[in-house]
């Protein structure tokens, strides 16, 4: 039944009753303090270092994927500290949808947070693919049996991340500090080997362009998704903050924290990895590039691949986290009844999101496996790259604009850190998000098809909110909080 003084303006959307124990039987428990929230986001990220960034060599080239990877670093600084003082001020589950919802209104909420689920649902993807690279390196397995190491994974981290909140972050906390142990192995073992002009520049130039340069300034272009890949997920952080001790202090302190390990790991990894053999022409289209690295650095013989089969932490580490990430993000929405309401319900005992895992996990494996039996001459893990890519960047531009409008619109709420860049940064990053959104339409043909696939779900979403979704929300405390603060600032203003 919907509660008619609670219409919320533009868009005719209605709250509607719920019953008494609908909060209780969506219950979080706290748990994380700073270095759970550092290795989360750290986690999250990590990947990038091990699998996926190395696509965009063959797009740039050795320097175009490093300016890419600059570019890209100033758009995540503006990012990232304007995310932390939005999620000191609005320390909820939702995330880039509360931030949303509290300066755009419900429909401004959720274009972010469908923009943020396709995101979070589609990396995880990615990832697995990745996994199965790995695994199929090491252990000689046809790429017939791809699918069943993606499986195998899905299902051992939702079951992980189903068992409890203490498990996963103790999880996500050894098996950062693990893949960080390698990467740091292979950065010491890479250095005696880096011969930049033999292998870092060894991809075949177009008439008239440099070896620095192979494809020009078209190549830069073309190399933003990529590099986006060495830091996408960092701006997960904030889903945890029902599950933080003390959210308003430690977010902003681990988003931070996490961005300046990521700058470090992704340079080094840019140069070190592409600067030994097989070079940059080789790694352009690999889905192993560390494992390829650990071969000129140890050989290829069974010490080898137990490193690499160490290494596949690191893809671990994300899988895991992300997981994490799409369960509590599709728990928010579905809580707020922007998603339907049952995916938010969370487990008796446990008190994590299972259904949300679960249904999250379905539609990532289901893409990849339909792009997997469709084939193609293009990775799969490049393929759901840009379409997660697509995601990431409009949501970032849309928690950009939030950030601005929150600072206009609502001057006056608690701001326990405030980003030392301001309004500057935050509109340097919607604008090279948005060059990054039309760099993804004018592609390779190939990722400009699944890109357009992407934008047809994202529509089909918008939809389903129109006919559904915003005639049966919820005072959710992210709703709760946007509408009293709305409130309070008027009666501020009409008072003055």
């Amino acid at each position: 039944m919907s509660a008619p003084d609670e219409r919320a303006g533009a868009g005719g959307v209605q709250y509607a009753e719920v019953e008494e124990d609908y909060f209780e039987r969506r219950a979080l428990r706290p748990y994380a303090r700073v270095f759970h929230l550092w290795a989360l986001g750290v986690g999250a990220v990590i990947s990038g270092d091990f699998f996926g960034w190395n696509f965009g060599l063959a797009i740039g080239g050795f320097g175009g994927l490093a300016l890419a990877t600059l570019v890209a670093t100033v758009m995540y600084a503006g990012l990232c500290y304007s995310i932390a003082e939005m999620s000191a001020s609005l320390p909820h589950t939702g995330g880039a949808y509360s931030y949303a919802r509290s300066s755009m209104g419900p429909w401004g909420g959720y274009v972010t947070g469908l923009a943020e689920n396709m995101e979070f649902i589609l990396t995880p993807a990615v990832i697995v693919v990745g996994i199965g690279g790995y695994l199929g390196a090491i252990f000689g397995t046809p790429d017939s049996w791809a699918p069943l190491w993606w499986l195998a994974a899905y299902a051992m981290f939702i079951g992980l991340n189903v068992w409890g909140v203490e498990l996963s972050f103790r999880f996500s906390v050894l098996i950062t500090l693990l893949a960080l142990g390698i990467l740091l192995v292979f950065y010491i073992g890479a250095i005696p080997h880096v011969d930049f002009e033999r292998w870092a520049l060894n991809i075949t130039p177009d008439e008239g362009q440099t070896r620095f340069l192979p494809h020009g300034w078209k190549g830069v272009f073309g190399a933003l998704p990529f590099a986006i890949w060495f830091f996408l997920a960092i701006e997960e952080l904030p889903l945890a903050a029902e599950e933080s001790h003390d959210p308003r202090r430690d977010l902003p302190r681990g988003i931070l924290f996490g961005l300046l390990t990521l700058v470090v790991c992704a340079f080094l990894t840019l140069f070190l990895n592409t600067s030994i053999a097989p070079g940059a022409a080789l790694l352009g289209a690999s889905e192993e590039p560390l494992f390829l690295g650990f071969q000129t650095i140890f050989g290829a013989g069974l010490h080898t691949k137990v490193l690499a089969f160490v290494a596949v932490a690191g893809l671990v580490a994300s899988f895991h986290t992300i997981l994490f990430a799409y369960g509590r993000q599709i728990y928010s929405l579905s809580r707020a009844g922007y998603f339907p309401r049952a995916l938010s319900i969370t487990h008796r005992t446990r008190q994590t999101p299972h259904v949300a895992l679960l249904v999250g996990g379905v539609l990532g494996y289901g893409v990849a496996l339909v792009l997997h039996l469709l084939g193609d001459d293009h990775p799969v893990g490049a393929v759901l790259l840009n379409m997660a890519v697509f995601g990431a960047v409009i949501s970032y531009m849309l928690q950009m604009l939030s950030f601005l409008l929150l600072r206009q619109r609502l001057p006056n709420i608690e701001r326990p850190y405030k980003s030392p860049f301001g309004r500057l940064g935050a509109l340097l990053a919607l604008a090279i998000a948005a060059v990054t959104l039309v760099a993804l339409f004018l592609s390779d043909p190939i990722y400009q098809k699944v890109v357009l696939g992407a934008a047809l779900w994202y529509a089909l979403g918008l939809g389903y909110f129109a006919l559904f979704g915003r005639r049966n929300l919820v005072r959710s405390p992210e709703e709760d909080f946007a509408l009293e603060a709305l409130r309070a600032e008027a009666a501020r203003r009409a008072g003055a």
